[in-house]
């Protein structure tokens, strides 16, 4: 008899902070940067070198925290955790174990089977190590320290995931709430949002938990769920064969859709933990708490309530455009200086996605600026350039987010509402197409789309595609009742 099996997962989710400065010195945070540019004593563990805390770490990790509906210590502890490797330059790491910042929490995800209550065992303020650099072909490894020092938090849930499906939906869920609190970008392909699987099968009605493999920093959704899947089948196929699973850490090579063993699981007593003697205990009170409450954005649930009500938009554009803390901002700044929300949402809805998926991008990347994208739909809707025209003209504003009403007088993209031009170029076109011309005085309706097609290509698409139309219609009735 076959028998079945259910997984049981629980994530840890490391996200790096968007704050200006590292956890405990003053070194700026940004992105790349020529290598060991972002360093200075304390965040490379030169001796003698104390760590402050930088503030803003504490308070999006108190904000995470209620948004997640958790429990905010009144006072949290820092630990150093000793490991040895060459992209931890003190040799120890700064974070919390005993006496975390935040514990108890949980996030609701919708599944098919209905809301599932996700929970978060612990958050807790750490900070992350450098980067290795493996010189391909070479026998060398090189060390870059910029991210050494940079502030993470550790979001630590309990075993309450069943399959890669929920674990999706939950990632989905937090990362939005942490991209509408500002604490993150949350970007999973530069490292700022990365994902340890912790994951064990077991037979389909048991109660107790097996043994369970970590895959570690996993930067993409699709990694995610081929990491789970394939952890799964490897973990029923060794127990079906009777063996065991072994507790270690594992490397997950989404290119050839396997894992493979780095390192036996260690253990907390591992690491050797003990309280950070340069670092005093933060205490938070109830004063400190209110003002962070209070200063809570609106999430994307009352975001949406408030969209049907204020803007009237339908809710698929709703749904899509609040799925985004950053498109839902572009859509209220640029609705707010034109004043209508459809046609932002249309741009938003049709064009912005169409070149989000062809050139594979986040939507938070979008650089088109509110003010641009009102003054386009703005040159639009006075007929001042035509619809062919507004696309071509946001295809570049997308890439560059130059202004549209100087990009359309350098380039002479207006609507030429000179009668006379329009009137040649609609005779020159009949008068270059007889068939057509025959094929629409016969009753081929289709072939006044053909008309207007080569009006428009004559005029580089300058003409209001309406009026080419009408006056297609008034010359061709003309001449047939010339006939």
């Amino acid at each position: 008899m076959t028998r079945e099996y259910e997984s049981i997962i629980g994530l840890e989710v490391h996200v790096e902070l968007a704050t200006k400065t590292k956890i405990f010195c003053g070194c700026p945070t940004d992105f790349g940067g020529r290598p060991n540019s972002h360093t200075c004593p304390v965040c490379t563990g030169m001796p003698g070198s104390l760590p402050v805390l930088n503030r803003q770490v504490l308070e999006y990790a108190v904000a995470v925290g209620l948004a997640t509906h958790c429990e905010i210590a009144e006072y949290c502890r820092f630990d150093r955790k000793n490991y040895f490797y060459p992209d931890n330059p003190q040799n120890y790491q700064i974070s919390q174990l005993y006496l975390p910042v935040c514990r108890d929490g949980y996030v609701d995800i919708d599944t098919p089977e209905g809301s599932r209550r996700i929970g978060i065992h612990e958050i807790h303020m750490e900070e992350d190590a450098g980067k290795l650099i493996h010189r391909e072909g070479g026998n060398n490894t090189l060390v870059d320290y910029n991210r050494s020092g940079v502030p993470l938090i550790e979001i630590v849930t309990e075993p309450d995931m069943k399959n890669a499906r929920e674990v999706i939906a939950f990632l989905e869920k937090l990362r939005l709430l942490i991209q509408y609190l500002g604490a993150s970008d949350c970007k999973l392909q530069e490292g700022s949002m990365r994902v340890d699987v912790n994951l064990s099968v077991r037979e389909m009605g048991a109660v107790a938990l097996r043994t369970r493999t970590e895959m570690k920093n996993l930067n993409s959704f699709h990694a995610i769920s081929g990491a789970i899947e394939g952890e799964r089948e490897r973990q029923i196929a060794v127990l079906e064969s009777g063996g065991e699973v072994a507790m270690e850490t594992r490397r997950w090579d989404d290119a050839e859709g396997c894992s493979h063993a780095m390192r036996s699981k260690e253990d907390a007593r591992d690491y050797r933990y003990f309280p950070d003697p340069d670092l005093p205990p933060v205490h938070i009170d109830r004063e400190y708490l209110e003002k962070i409450r209070a200063g809570a954005p609106e999430f994307r649930t009352e975001k949406m309530a408030r969209y049907r009500t204020e803007y009237g938009i339908p809710d698929y554009d709703i749904g899509i455009i609040t799925g985004s803390k950053h498109m839902a901002d572009l859509f209220e700044a640029a609705t707010a200086i034109c004043g209508q929300p459809k046609k932002v949402s249309n741009w938003l809805m049709g064009e912005t996605l169409r070149l989000l998926r062809e050139r594979d991008m986040d939507a938070q990347d979008i650089r088109v600026s509110p003010e641009h994208l009102a003054a386009l739909i703005d040159l639009a809707e006075k007929k001042e350039i035509t619809g062919g025209v507004a696309k071509e003209v946001y295809e570049v504003m997308f890439a560059q987010d130059v202004d549209p009403v100087q990009y359309v007088e350098e380039k002479g993209l207006r609507t030429v509402n000179d009668q006379e031009i329009l009137r040649k170029t609609v005779e020159q076109v009949i008068a270059e197409n007889p068939r057509s011309v025959a094929d629409y005085q016969s009753g081929k309706d289709k072939a006044l789309g053909f008309l207007v097609g080569q009006t428009m290509k004559a005029m580089k698409g300058k003409a209001d595609p309406v009026c080419v139309s009408e006056l297609l219609k008034e010359l061709l009735k003309s001449a047939k009742t010339r006939a």
